[in-house]
């Protein structure tokens, strides 16, 4: 027996898609838990990006207040949205991973709906991790490319 999709919703369910997906996709307490590794790995490589910032701004504080350098302030302007960018990546991907155990909470009692729509959620606020991580990654490189410029106008 073969059921049609789109005959199984109503109107009112077509403004849902997330709707119409928990109902294509069925999922068990396994899934969301295939994420964990990954996860560990993702907040390993941040906490390394967060101590390299900071080992990073304390050299520029000290090299800032003997040469008061303008390369200098644009870099600790660049340090500054770059911290933001970290610690967004940090609380997004924190929240994924606590609706990543929600969802395998949810599905262990029969929630299977709820589950899979807690998995979707957690699922984009690790995409929107990963998305600040590049956003950072692209503002480290033109704070990388500041520190070229003034080596090449001082090597001229």
């Amino acid at each position: 027996m073969s059921f049609n999709l789109p005959l199984l919703l109503s109107k009112n369910d077509l403004f849902c898609p997330l709707f119409a997906l928990s109902i294509a996709m069925d999922i068990t307490i396994t899934t969301p838990a295939l994420l964990f590794p990954a996860i560990s790995v993702l907040f390993l490589a941040y906490s390394n990006r967060f101590l390299a910032i900071a080992s990073r701004i304390r050299e520029q504080h000290n090299l800032f207040n003997k040469t008061q350098s303008p390369v200098a302030k644009k870099q600790i302007d660049s340090l500054r949205l770059r911290i933001r960018f970290i610690v967004a990546m940090q609380v997004l991907g924190v929240v994924g991973i606590i609706c990543c155990t929600l969802a395998m909470g949810l599905i262990f009692y029969g929630l299977q709906y709820l589950g899979n729509l807690t998995f979707g959620f957690s699922m984009v606020f690790i995409v929107l991790s990963l998305l600040a991580s590049i956003s950072e990654l692209l503002l480290s490189t033109k704070a990388l490319n500041i520190e070229l410029e003034d080596m090449e106008a001082h090597s001229s």
